[in-house]
């Protein structure tokens, strides 16, 4: 039988499968006997010794994690810096760890994740604790390096997909009388993947999204307006989608809020969409209406896709698996295998060939034009966003989502400021 304790912890913006893959990891968890705790809101909690106890949750509850979004046990935008200069912090997590008999770390979340984790893995080796550390990928931005798609993104892909494709429908039986341009602003700092899979609401030329920004092609507003008016007059009306990380040519965001930096470094966005259907307005004198969907992109659990929640059901489930036969510093990544028909599988990759890596849209994905996407990108995204797994519903109409009770463990350590 597996010895010690398993803690689990979320980080980062969640997505709308991350509490599947939490679900994964305690049902396989509990298969193989081994207490899991959860830290609360996620490092902080780890921290503070905030420690969930997962057994008190039935197995009702854990099953209903699958269909649940959000961050069960809470998640946090605390990035550690190096051993160096947080020391005092990586040597309190150590021991915490200690103190609960935790033989094995799930980090579940993206590049800055998986270097924390990474960081742990050396500190525990470094003071000769017997630790096993995994990281879990998750992000909505599928910017993780080394796996070929990320949990997380194929549900946010398909709900921008059908919201571009939805509203599209609207703005062309109002464009005679009203909105002639509709701007769609989609989450990407720097990789447009999610701009892309806008791309999928048409495939006609005429079709919407009829513009697309991505960040990694600079923002050049004189040939962007004359792209609008020239849409508008061919077809009627233009469906615009950007990213929020869009930059001018000398290197700036479009939409720098000029509210500093995050936690994690980056830098605050200001709503790009609104920024594009001001110039616009003003130049072309068109009546624009935009939108930022924000949170909803990586909330909307009734819309998501069949093949994003069983990728994140399938690394919870391997990176149990993996903690457990001591495979450490490694992640479980998606390993694409065929595109026609569309076939995945799961394999480990180390830490260190992800951890602060960023993977971007590659160029053969964008038109020649920069403003679409092309037939290399489709095989890609198309599967990614594929299948429904609807949540139950309730008769009230609501889905019937769950909420932990998240009961804590008895603190053994001194309280310590996260």
């Amino acid at each position: 039988m597996p010895q010690g304790t398993l803690l689990y912890a979320q980080s980062g913006g969640v997505t709308a499968v991350i509490n599947a893959t939490a679900s994964a990891v305690i049902t396989q968890a509990r298969a193989r006997k081994v207490k899991v705790l959860a830290a609360r809101n996620g490092i902080l909690g780890a921290l503070r010794e905030e420690l969930v106890d997962t057994s008190k949750e039935s197995a009702a509850t854990i099953r209903a994690l699958a269909h649940t979004p959000g961050g069960a046990f809470g998640s946090c935008r605390v990035k550690l810096k190096s051993l160096e200069e947080d020391r005092a912090r990586y040597e309190r997590l150590l021991d915490v760890l200690r103190a609960h008999d935790v033989r094995y770390f799930l980090y579940n979340g993206g590049n800055d994740s998986a270097d924390t984790a990474n960081k742990v893995s050396k500190l525990a080796a470094e003071f000769g604790y017997p630790l096993t550390c995994v990281g879990v990928p998750k992000t909505i931005d599928n910017d993780l390096a080394v796996t070929d798609c990320c949990p997380g993104f194929g549900s946010a892909a398909k709900y921008t997909a059908v919201s571009v494709r939805e509203a599209a429908l609207d703005v062309a039986a109002m464009a005679e009388t009203s909105t002639r341009v509709f701007v769609y602003e989609a989450m990407g700092r720097h990789a447009g993947w999610l701009a892309a899979a806008a791309g999928l609401a048409g495939t006609g030329p005429d079709e919407a999204p009829h513009l697309i920004l991505f960040p990694e092609r600079p923002y050049d507003e004189q040939d962007f307006l004359a792209r609008v008016e020239k849409v508008v007059a061919k077809v009627g009306y233009c469906v615009v989608v950007a990213s929020e990380g869009i930059r001018s040519a000398d290197g700036g965001f479009v939409a720098d809020a000029g509210g500093g930096k995050d936690s994690f470094g980056h830098t605050q966005l200001g709503g790009v969409a609104s920024f594009l259907a001001g110039r616009v307005q003003h130049a072309l004198g068109l009546k624009v209406h935009w939108t930022l969907p924000d949170y909803l992109q990586r909330s909307a659990r009734h819309l998501t896709s069949r093949t994003d929640l069983d990728q994140a059901l399938a690394v919870g489930k391997a990176a149990v698996q993996y903690a457990l036969a001591g495979r450490n510093a490694t992640m479980p990544v998606i390993v694409r295998t065929s595109d026609a028909p569309y076939r995945w599988k799961i394999e480990p990759a180390p830490l260190e060939k992800i951890a602060n890596r960023e993977k971007t849209m590659p160029a053969g994905f964008i038109r020649r034009d920069g403003y679409g996407i092309t037939a290399a990108a489709r095989r890609y995204l198309e599967p990614l966003i594929r299948g429904e797994a609807p949540p139950p519903y309730g008769r009230d109409g609501i889905p019937k989502y769950v909420v932990p009770k998240n009961v804590l463990v008895r603190r053994k350590l001194p309280a310590f400021e996260a």
